[in-house]
């Protein structure tokens, strides 16, 4: 069975939720308005009521309310369903006064009624609701007497009727209006979600430029927009470095590769003697040593992007780290003839390895590029909000325009040195990315006169 829409789930709802409440508005209405004309009613007749007893007590006696009962049936005559009934105290005698049509004075005779007010309500043998009032009262020569006041309510059962009709009539087509206005309505609030299938639906590899607009959107919609967005730019970020890094590294590849392909077609060409062969495996042999300093380099990055890299993080102590570097690099500095100095402490939580191999970049390059006789330095220092290792070198600075991209992977300030010296462009891209992986940071500093410094900036560890 296929799923309902999201706009036929809301619109359904919306639509239930609005038909209850037209029908119990409605309820309401019928109650109130019948609860109204009841509590008028009872109003009106005891008002009414009130003044008939008094002007009984005040101005009638018995052989009055025979001869002029004008003044009294004043009271109710205006009133085409109001009739009043004055009856001896006793049951069964004849009425001293009565306003009606008579064929309800058996009943009338039975009620009794006391001192206080008494209501009463039935209907008579034509179907007509009645409502009855009555209190007893002593005429002006002392003769007790029933009098009942009663009220035809046939007009209020005509009014609620009528309403109960209209409403039964009108309900429907409300409730239809309701569900046609909760069907636009949703419509016209998921109408933005629109772009969003258009969005995705244009998103693919091969394109990822494309944007939900947030003009006009929800809040709601606009924040869900907003992080869609940042996450398609990351996207598209993330495969253009990829697309950028797989030309860098076909381009990279492809020199050692071409050499070792052209050498091998020019020595086969012909015969050649011993040495040459020897000559052109030792130059193989260097060109398949960058090959595979590459390889393990490209390796090395994949490794340190993974998140459960730190997993394996430990407390790791700086200055210990950069002790044992140093002691790895003194050949080569004592060769070029350049001091190795470190001062200061720190310690951060990380993966010792990792630390080691950053130093070590850092170092390398500064041996590389520091004149012979100068002293290349290693500063550790902390302060409330972090930690800093600091490789520092006397050489030739680094002009400004490169300082932006020195970090990116297969850049070279001065290609032809560069690989001259061996390297394959990716040293500064994996120290990048190991203080990336612990949350730190890697800059540097440098003019074109020099010095050049490399500032590892590690978080404080946690206590």
């Amino acid at each position: 069975m296929k799923p309902a829409s999201l706009s036929s789930r809301l619109g359904i709802a919306v639509s239930l939720l609005c038909a209850s409440l037209v029908v119990m508005l409605a309820l309401l209405a019928y109650a109130a308005l019948s609860h109204e004309l009841e509590t008028r009613a009872h109003r009106a007749m005891t008002d009414k009521l009130r003044q008939v007893r008094h002007s009984l007590v005040e101005g009638f006696d018995n052989s009055a309310l025979a001869r002029q009962p004008h003044s009294l049936l004043d009271l109710v005559l205006g009133h085409d369903n109001l009739s009043l009934t004055v009856l001896p105290l006793a049951k069964g005698e004849t009425p001293l006064l009565d306003t009606s049509t008579g064929a309800n004075n058996e009943a009338l005779d039975g009620l009794q009624v006391g001192s206080g007010l008494s209501y009463y309500e039935w209907s008579d043998p034509d179907g007509a609701r009645l409502l009855i009032v009555g209190t007893r009262a002593e005429l002006k020569d002392g003769t007790p007497v029933r009098i009942l006041l009663s009220l035809d309510r046939s007009a209020d059962a005509s009014l609620l009727e009528a309403f109960r009709h209209l409403v039964l009539t009108s309900v429907p087509f409300l409730l239809l209006l309701v569900g046609l206005g909760a069907w636009y309505i949703v419509q016209r609030g998921l109408s933005p979600l629109r772009h969003f299938r258009k969005v995705a639906s244009r998103v693919s590899t091969e394109d990822l430029s494309h944007r939900i607009p947030l003009e006009r959107l929800p809040l709601e919609l606009r924040e869900a927009a907003h992080a869609l967005n940042v996450m398609l730019h990351r996207l598209d970020s993330g495969v253009q470095q990829l697309t950028q890094f797989s030309d860098d590294l076909a381009h990279e590849l492809r020199s050692p590769i071409s050499n070792l392909l052209g050498k091998a077609q020019v020595t086969l060409s012909r015969e050649r003697a011993c040495e040459e062969y020897k000559a052109v495996l030792a130059s193989s042999v260097e060109e398949l040593s960058r090959v595979t300093r590459i390889v393990s380099d490209m390796l090395f990055l994949a490794q340190v992007s993974q998140p459960q890299a730190q997993a394996g993080f430990k407390r790791v102590a700086l200055d210990e780290e950069a002790y044992k570097v140093a002691e790895l690099f003194l050949l080569p500095a004592e060769e070029k003839q350049v001091d190795i100095e470190i001062t200061g402490e720190g310690w951060v939580m990380g993966d010792r390895l990792m630390i080691q191999r950053a130093i070590s970049n850092l170092l390398s390059n500064a041996i590389r590029h520091s004149p012979p006789g100068s002293l290349v330095s290693i500063r550790i220092d902390a302060d409330d909000a972090q930690v800093r290792l600091c490789v520092g070198n006397p050489g030739p600075g680094i002009a400004q325009q490169h300082l932006a991209m020195l970090f990116e992977r297969f850049y070279r300030v001065d290609s032809s040195r560069s690989r001259a010296e061996g390297g394959t462009g990716l040293g500064l891209a994996i120290v990048r990315s190991i203080m990336s992986l612990h949350r730190g940071t890697v800059a540097v500093e440098s003019s074109a006169s020099g010095p050049t410094l490399f500032l590892l900036r590690f978080p404080l560890p946690r206590a």
